[in-house]
């Protein structure tokens, strides 16, 4: 799809078009069959691009829940965009700024921040009257907004935005996006280079440098983003407060001095990092955060956690802490040790409730084998069973083919190592999960 073909959705007939592909899916119809009754109505083109956009919604409903029903994606555009419950999290952090309001940054001769060279979509009252949200009069820059999941949250929040992306259709997505909403009085999205912004002249910077090379291979090393990485931790050091959104493997050591990292995990998933500088970095250098509850855990263990043997309970930390490099902490919460002190499982002897680790019930511990693990979940008729490894270099699909199990009782199997020796502890879920995600 392209600029002009995504324009024809946003008009009376591409708006009937769409909502006539909606119903056909809903419907289950034959999809060869209904794509033909559209084409005479609303021709090749407009139908498939409302056909695509159908389907696109409904895929958004997991990022967006009912917001896309009305809303516009590609799909690149929907795969790396920040879904709602994070930008959420994300926006009230930033919404800290408001209890301490600060001047507005100067506005050069571009306009607030704008990048040069390029002219501001219109603003429109009567839309931000729609949104109904009081703004708090703090102005963001955001650089690489995508589909425009971050500012739809900000501009809720009650900031202006003022928004790029290199991309021409995404930025007219992103503007969509915001007037659907009745948020387009509070948003500007323009094409251009985050790293034209001025983060200076702002309240606060936002930037999701791309992470995908054009094959659409995600990219690993900072240093290729785009903007480079250097250049974004540049730009957020000098605004007065910004947040960077980073991949979940970001090494420890590139988390720039004077910034904190926060990874962030929603309902047992994690979903991203993102580094916070200035105002907004609160002297954290690490924390974890589970959504949608809102907890949050920064470092507090004096020392490594102890390791010992594998005890009643095993405790299996959230993503979002291993990530942050805080699993001692959950140690010391659940009065527990370490399995391997090279290895993220812990166990203890009673059991805790606690958000940040699932806990599960050890009923068997063996030296790995595939003979004796077999035999050991035969004995306990055990069927359908789950595989988790970690230290593990076992290959789990295969290892769920040869054991051939038939039974009926459900089962976790936990392949780990202790020292240098690989161990499969059988477990069952605990009575009372311990975490919660509530």
């Amino acid at each position: 799809m392209d600029v002009d073909g995504f324009r024809g959705l946003l008009s009376e007939e591409g708006a009937r078009a769409l909502a006539e592909a909606a119903e056909v899916l809903a419907a289950n119809a034959d999809p060869v069959a209904a794509a033909t009754a559209l084409r005479r109505s609303y021709g090749p083109e407009l139908t498939g691009a409302a056909l695509t956009m159908a389907r696109l919604r409904e895929r958004g409903r997991a990022k967006f829940g009912d917001d896309a029903e009305r809303m516009f994606f590609t799909p690149h555009g929907l795969e790396q965009s920040t879904r709602r419950s994070v930008a959420e999290h994300r926006a009230r952090r930033f919404a800290r700024l408001a209890a301490a309001p600060r001047p507005a940054g100067p506005a050069g001769p571009a306009g607030p921040g704008r990048a040069a060279g390029v002219e501001p979509a219109a603003r429109s009252g009567a839309e931000d009257a729609a949104g109904a949200v009081p703004g708090n009069g703090l102005r963001v820059a955001e650089g690489g907004c995508g589909i425009g999941g971050d500012l739809i949250a900000l501009a809720r929040a009650g900031f202006e935005v003022d928004a790029v992306d290199l991309d021409p259709l995404t930025v007219e997505v992103a503007r969509a996006n915001a007037h659907a909403l009745g948020l387009a009085g509070r948003v500007t999205v323009n094409v251009g280079d985050a790293a034209s912004l001025d983060p200076a002249a702002y309240d606060a910077f936002f930037a999701d440098p791309a992470r995908r090379a054009g094959t659409g291979r995600r990219i690993f090393d900072p240093a290729s983003y785009s903007p480079p990485f250097d250049r974004i931790v540049e730009m957020a050091s000098a605004a007065p407060a910004a947040c960077v959104k980073v991949a979940p493997g970001i090494p420890h050591e590139l988390v720039p001095e004077g910034a904190g990292a926060e990874w962030v995990s929603d309902r047992g998933e994690v979903k991203e990092a993102a580094l916070w500088f200035g105002e907004l970095a609160d002297g954290v250098r690490r924390r974890a955060t589970l959504l949608p509850g809102g907890h949050t855990l920064t470092p507090s263990a004096d020392a490594p956690p102890p390791t010992g043997d594998p005890g009643r309970y095993l405790y299996e930390p959230d993503g979002a802490v291993i990530r942050a490099h805080l699993v001692a902490e959950v140690a010391a919460e659940v009065g527990g040790r370490l399995l391997d002190p090279r290895v993220a499982y812990i166990s203890s002897d009673t059991l805790a409730d606690t958000p940040w680790a699932s806990a599960y019930e050890v009923l068997d511990v063996l030296p790995f084998s595939l003979k004796r693990l077999r035999a050991a979940l035969r004995e306990r008729g055990t069927g359908p069973v789950t595989i988790k490894k970690r230290g593990s270099a076992v290959d789990v699909e295969r290892l769920r083919k040869d054991l051939r199990l038939t039974g009926e009782h459900p089962a976790t199997v936990v392949l780990t190592r202790i020292g240098a020796r690989p161990y499969a502890l059988i477990c069952a879920a605990t009575p009372h999960p311990a975490r919660s995600h509530s």
